[in-house]
């Protein structure tokens, strides 16, 4: 993950983390994912984080579609640092949230604030915070992959900039702003390696190809 000053050390990131469920808005490390606030527990949630490590848990629900208003967790999320925000007219809060790093989901916890919090195992994902691996036989499969992808859901993408972005940065990009279903996103999210992730992302690239019937728009 590329180094930011305002980002906590891997040993310094907190042992219990609030959690947003929402399902198909994912965010993984190095890349920013922008969310409307308006719902007041989340309100509450990016007030309070904003107090002491801007920190929070962007967790999908264990269940696609689930409807009840207390969903389970998926098992993995990835935690993300607001690094900037503005408020509306409206009552809305307009945040980017920039991704640190990954976590498995503990014990659930009780808390008297209106949102929700857990105890996050941060370590089976350190590599997160460690220099990128090497995937780039990979990484010229995913671009080839890419172009007939982009082509066949009829995508605009910015060539140029995704060439500027090293093996981690696209791969994880990709993950996060790729029109993919909610399972596969979280398929991806819980490849603990950059290899795996990649081979993965390429396999998910030549299925939607074939079946881009399958293909359903990420709403954040």
């Amino acid at each position: 993950m590329q180094k930011n000053p305002f980002t906590l050390p891997f040993d310094k990131l907190p042992v219990t983390i609030p959690v947003f469920p929402l399902e198909g808005a994912i965010v993984m490390p190095g890349t920013d994912l922008p969310l409307t606030i308006f719902e007041p527990r989340y309100l509450h949630m990016v007030f309070d984080v904003l107090a002491i490590h801007r920190m929070l848990g962007m967790v999908q629900p264990a269940v696609a579609g689930a409807s009840q208003s207390v969903p389970a967790l998926s098992a993995t999320g990835c935690a993300g640092r607001v690094k900037w925000f503005s408020e509306t007219d409206d009552g809305r809060l307009l945040v980017v949230l920039r991704g640190v790093c990954r976590f498995d989901v503990g014990e659930e916890l009780a808390t008297t604030r209106p949102y929700r919090r857990v105890v996050a195992d941060w370590q089976r994902f350190a590599a997160d915070y460690e220099e990128p691996d090497a995937a780039r036989a990979e990484r010229n499969r995913i671009m080839a992959l890419l172009r007939r992808y982009s082509q066949t859901l009829g995508l605009d993408i910015a060539w140029d900039e995704l060439s500027k972005l090293n093996d981690t940065q696209l791969i994880n990009w990709l993950t996060t702003s790729l029109p993919l279903s909610s399972t596969d996103k979280q398929s991806l999210i819980e490849a603990v390696g950059l290899v795996d992730r990649a081979q993965m992302l390429s396999a998910l690239l030549e299925l939607y190809i074939a079946h881009p019937q399958g293909a359903s728009a990420t709403r954040h």
